[in-house]
């Protein structure tokens, strides 16, 4: 985790920690950095953001950072964050930047910046980024005259996104009933399009952005009004996206949660039923259900794991040349269509599935079981994040945990790398007990990082 870059991306309060002042820097240092080799004389930017009332300030601090240095933005305008990875490509732009705090609440902000293949940066690209703008690494040649950049407006992107998440489902979902949340964020803008698009009839909630109600109360952080509700109106099934749409959980026809993990299995099972898993493996992170392993090792299906974050897993993804892997969470990257996790499209390919199999989303459900998992995330300080691994007090406490479970269940304690958390993750049969471990464990955090 870099000094400005998180897990995925610069990530903070809007107008506090993440200040426009920063964000005109970031277009600065980011175009020196990413346009290097670029022959343009005036490469183009793509920039799109979410429903955040503060995107408009930090899309206008960015746009003068990359007009400034002689660029050229493309404004998308609101667009799920996949939408941006895609159409980088589909504009032949020298880079794609996403203004969005993912699943966090309004008062955040973050930017995700993609290369021109699509991709997200690596650590070393981030790592000159902030040494230009924390250490004056490099000088910004700032450009003067009819040399600026300027801006410019695409009104066609929000169809061509649409246009190609319908392209990649192989059958139609007529006859379907499906509720879906948009978190109030960018999926408000093209998710109902999408799955009318094949045929489907689509039962909208949570798609009226204001501004300020971005994943309050809904979307995939807040699945229950969702699992209320289709259930109660007898739906054949629900999607829920966060507030960037990068990310999708599903709701079976009672009402009950599919998470990220259950996605992946019932996905790569198809796929490999019908010869299409790469290296018959599915990629996940250590964080992902002990369900999840066993369901691999029951069905013959290899097992990937890597450190949390969708940026890791895509990482091993292309590293070893596999085509499905994701998290518990929701972000799913099916690699035979995107570069990164797309919540839309994930719901296309588990809605396909359904059709596909004949089966109701709960009884595909059971092809993996949950064990009981209980997460403790703590506040800690900035400070606390960075001595967390070197506290002999916390190491004692997990040891402790980790005796206690005698091998029925794991421990795992990781910082997030977005926000001012540390999160203690337990796992085990019983769990009335791996809560009082969670919680012993999380107590001991709060005392010595608080």
């Amino acid at each position: 985790m870099g000094r400005l870059f998180g897990t995925d991306g610069v990530r903070g309060i809007a107008n506090k920690d993440l200040t426009p002042e920063l964000a005109l820097k970031i277009g600065r240092a980011a175009a020196v950095v990413l346009l290097r080799e670029s022959k343009s004389e005036k490469p183009t930017i793509l920039i799109g953001r979410d429903t955040r009332a503060s995107g408009d300030m930090l899309e206008a601090a960015l746009t003068a950072g990359f007009c400034s240095v002689g660029c050229n933005v493309l404004s998308v305008g609101v667009i799920p964050t996949p939408g941006v990875a895609y159409l980088v490509g589909k504009y032949c732009c020298e880079a794609g930047v996403m203004i969005s705090a993912s699943h966090n609440p309004c008062e955040y902000n973050g930017i995700k910046i993609f290369q021109k293949t699509g991709y997200k940066l690596d650590d070393a690209i981030e790592e000159e980024i902030e040494a230009i703008i924390l250490d004056n690494a490099e000088e910004v040649p700032v450009k003067i005259g009819g040399e600026v950049g300027n801006r410019l407006y695409c009104k066609t992107a929000v169809r061509d996104y649409v246009e190609h998440v319908v392209s990649t489902a192989s059958v139609r979902f007529d006859g379907l009933t499906i509720a879906l949340d948009c978190a109030n964020g960018s999926a408000s803008v093209c998710a109902k399009d999408i799955f009318t698009s094949l045929g489907a009839k689509c039962i909208m909630l949570s798609d009226t952005p204001d501004g300020t109600n971005i994943n309050k109360n809904c979307g995939s952080t807040h699945p229950e009004e969702l699992m209320h509700f289709v259930k109660n109106a007898s739906l054949d099934l629900g999607l829920a996206f966060d507030g960037d749409a990068d990310r999708m959980l599903a709701v079976d026809e009672n009402g009950e949660l599919v998470d990220g993990n259950k996605v992946i299995a019932i996905c790569a099972m198809q796929m490999k039923k019908e010869n299409r898993l790469k290296k018959n493996t599915a990629v996940v992170t250590v964080m992902s259900n002990m369900g999840f392993f066993k369901f691999c090792e029951e069905n013959g299906i290899s097992c990937a794991k890597t450190a949390v974050g969708d940026r890791y897993v895509l990482e091993r993804m292309l590293k070893d040349g596999y085509n499905i892997g994701g998290e518990q969470s929701g972000h799913v990257i099916f690699l035979d269509f995107a570069t990164t996790g797309d919540g839309e499209l994930s719901g296309v390919q588990l809605v396909e599935t359904v059709v596909k199999t004949g089966k109701k989303l709960s009884e595909l459900a059971k092809i993996m079981k949950v064990y009981p998992q209980v997460l403790v995330n703590v506040n800690v300080t900035s400070e606390g994040k960075q001595k967390y691994n070197n506290d002999e007090y916390i190491i004692s406490a997990v040891q402790q945990a980790e005796m206690e479970l005698m091998g029925d269940g794991r421990v795992l304690v990781r910082v997030s790398g977005t926000e001012p958390l540390v999160r203690v993750m337990l796992e085990g049969s019983d769990i009335e007990h791996i809560t009082v471990l969670a919680n012993r464990i999380a107590d001991v955090i709060r005392e010595r990082l608080s």
